[in-house]
């Protein structure tokens, strides 16, 4: 495998900026205000995708615990962006310039597992990546806004880990004032330039029923960010869970599998439940879901699973809310009509 070449130490904020040449015409102020015709007179395009359906435009939390694979998952995505290929190995993303700040990562690590993950494939040019940066309030803002106008058609900022650029709290704001306006810094790019902006960051210890309050500090960073994602590790088939909902994305849940030799995050088929469950389960499920109604000796019959093991699975998956059962004792997936109610 050709390995890519040596990536040379980058400080973003030694970059030059180059001057706007003189043609260029004067920034305009977007608009703030409108009577309420006016506004649903207007057309607005639609938001700029850097993943389709999962990372658009604004400011994205991606958050998980420690070495769940979180900088595998974000340089592996800045790789896809910048080529214009598959984010996932399975999501078609347009091409464009990717700003990538690796700030707890040597150019010696970047270059390693960036060689995993193009498996021979030649580097992008159009992914930039930085080892050092000021904090946002600090200079930060304008070191990556004057790439961003060097780039005009940038599609992401991925900034690895935020906690390095989050900068000072101001003086006398209570946690949740100064979380928000951490993450007001990254917004102001974001909506500035239509780009989507990443910023990776760590959960609590303690796990939660809702994803949400798993995000490392106040309700503040949710708060100001446009989507929030939550990567959680799986049990069964998948390596991990990836949670998003957001302003501009739907809520929705994506099993993914992690591929150790490539350091790629892959894309499972099918809902998560069936790649989060036991293979005996996940055989149920995949049973029920194509013969709703069914019943234990059915279902051992076409299975092969033991009729005693079959009613047992079936009992603990309603238990687990992961089947329903009808009062004829018929089992159902979760959102199928019973019997009952077609009749």
């Amino acid at each position: 495998m050709t390995s890519p070449a040596p990536i040379p130490p980058l400080h973003l904020y030694s970059v030059p900026r180059e001057p706007a040449p003189e043609t260029a015409p004067p920034v305009a102020r977007p608009r703030t205000a409108w009577t309420a015709d006016q506004l649903m007179a207007t057309e607005f395009p639609d938001p700029r995708w850097a993943v389709p359906g999962i990372l658009s435009e604004g400011v994205n939390l991606l958050c998980g615990p420690p070495k769940v694979g979180k900088s595998w998952m974000s340089l592996g995505l800045g790789l896809s962006v910048a080529a214009g290929g598959m984010a996932f190995d399975s999501l078609p993303v347009e091409g464009g310039p990717v700003l990538y700040l690796a700030l707890e990562d040597t150019p010696r690590r970047l270059q390693s597992r960036m060689g995993k993950l193009l498996g021979g494939q030649p580097a992008p040019a159009g992914l930039t990546l930085v080892t050092e940066c000021p904090p946002l309030p600090q200079g930060g803002n304008e070191a990556i806004a004057a790439w961003l106008d060097r780039n005009p058609n940038a599609r992401m900022v991925v900034i690895d880990v935020f906690a390095k650029m989050r900068g000072s709290s101001p003086p006398g704001a209570s946690a949740y004032d100064a979380d928000y306006a951490a993450v007001g810094h990254a917004k102001r790019l974001a909506d500035h330039y239509s780009v989507a902006v990443v910023l990776v960051h760590h959960v609590r210890k303690a796990g939660s029923d809702d994803f949400l309050t798993e995000v490392s500090g106040t309700n503040g960073l949710a708060g100001a960010a446009d989507a929030t994602l939550v990567l959680k590790r799986a049990r069964g088939q998948a390596d991990g869970i990836l949670h998003v909902t957001g302003r501009d994305v739907d809520e929705a849940e994506y099993a993914l599998s992690f591929q150790p030799a490539s350091g790629a995050w892959h894309l499972l088929d099918g809902p998560v439940t069936d790649h989060t469950i036991g293979d005996t389960r996940a055989a149920v499920l995949r049973h029920v879901r194509a013969n709703p109604g069914t019943r234990p000796k059915e279902l051992s019959e076409a299975t092969g699973i033991e009729i005693g093991l079959a009613r047992k699975t079936c009992a603990r998956m309603v238990e687990d809310s992961q089947l329903r059962r009808d009062a004829s004792g018929a089992y159902f997936a979760p959102g199928a009509g019973t019997q009952e109610g077609q009749a």
